[in-house]
């Protein structure tokens, strides 16, 4: 096999693992769904003028 297509090959064997494991994080991972407070000191808001 000329090293052009072995090359080719490893490239897609590699794009095929990242694409099923993508796969596999979107379909067995559910993320957990929560409430995010952040606090925001008043002098940010209400800048002195």
């Amino acid at each position: 096999m000329p090293s052009l297509f072995r090359f080719l090959f490893i490239c897609a064997v590699i794009a095929g693992v990242i694409y099923g494991t993508m796969l596999a994080l979107v379909t067995f991972v559910n993320p957990v769904e929560r409430d995010v407070t952040i606090r925001i000191p008043s002098e940010r808001i209400n800048k002195p003028q």
